[in-house]
């Protein structure tokens, strides 16, 4: 018999977690895994959660129910603690974009099923995650400018009715509010982007909140280098319609969008730009944005 703790967001996405708890309880529990269940009651607390978790050596793996912002914390106490905790993430979000990426059930009794059954075999997958700044980290996004603020200033009831929507809703209301941002942009290796910028995005993933996306065969999550998309500043609405249109179609080679590739990156802007970590809020001035090869265990 596994045992595992399983951290549950009961406000993510549409409340799928709190309807369907009985299911994936007893769906752990038919996969010999008992669960211990920790309900969060306030951002941040998962992070707290889960180091203490690793630290203690009583679990065999840690599972996470919520959205992409949930499993970002949950990551992020294993890593902090210095242990290696395998993670079992069972999507209840309203995007779940790192979930689609990295293609698990999106049903929550076959996400626990899925978990359950890898984590039993001994199957993970190790992944790549980012470091920002000093303190913060990231398992596929950090981002800024147009459509970045989407996650987390679209209100949680708007959330919770209309899921997905919800983010298509705020990020067209934050198009209409765009205002470039001057950037400079400097890799370890000595390259150096600068211009004025809608967009900033330091990437693992396919999908940003299923507005900008990357070909597949760009991505490897676990190559120790992050995708980095740079979009310039329309002057003219036969710009921004090519910049909508390649970020819908995945056209990286467009002239008005950069994309490279890096292990490390630094950002100069304004110090009054947010930023947005796996959908949730962070400041930093002139962060430095470290990759972490492979520096999470996940149960796939």
């Amino acid at each position: 018999m596994k045992k595992v703790l399983l951290v549950i967001n009961p406000v993510s996405g549409k409340l799928k977690a709190k309807v369907e708890l009985f299911d994936v309880l007893h769906t752990m529990t038919a996969h010999a895994v008992i669960p211990t269940v920790m309900m969060t009651r306030r951002r941040g607390e998962a992070k707290d959660i889960a180091a203490s978790c690793a630290r203690s050596g009583k679990f065999d793996a840690i599972f996470c129910c919520g959205g992409d912002g949930t499993l970002n914390e949950v990551i992020t106490g294993v890593v902090s603690s210095g242990e290696r905790l395998p993670v079992g993430y069972i999507p209840a979000g309203s995007t779940n974009d790192f979930a689609a990426a990295l293609g698990l059930p999106l049903g929550l009794p076959e996400a626990a099923a899925s978990a359950c059954r890898a984590l039993n075999a001994g199957h993970s997958t190790l992944l790549d995650v980012g470091r920002f700044g000093s303190a913060r980290h990231f398992t596929y996004v950090a981002s800024f400018g147009a459509f970045a603020a989407s996650s987390y200033s679209a209100p949680q009831s708007m959330k919770n009715v209309l899921g997905h929507f919800a983010y298509l809703l705020q990020g067209a209301k934050d198009f209409f509010a765009i205002k470039p941002i001057h950037v400079r942009c400097t890799t370890k290796d000595g390259r150096s982007y600068e211009d004025d910028y809608i967009f900033g995005g330091v990437t693992n993933t396919t999908s940003v909140g299923g507005i900008v996306k990357l070909d597949s065969t760009l991505v490897d999550m676990s190559d120790g280098e992050f995708e980095v998309v740079l979009v310039k500043t329309p002057k003219s609405a036969g710009e921004l319609n090519t910049i909508v249109t390649a970020c819908l179609t995945s056209n990286l080679k467009c002239d008005m969008i950069e994309f490279f590739k890096a292990r490390e990156v630094k950002f100069e802007l304004p110090r009054d730009i947010a930023w947005t970590l796996d959908g949730e809020e962070a400041h930093a001035v002139n962060p430095l944005i470290t990759n972490l090869h492979k520096a999470a265990e996940l149960l796939k």
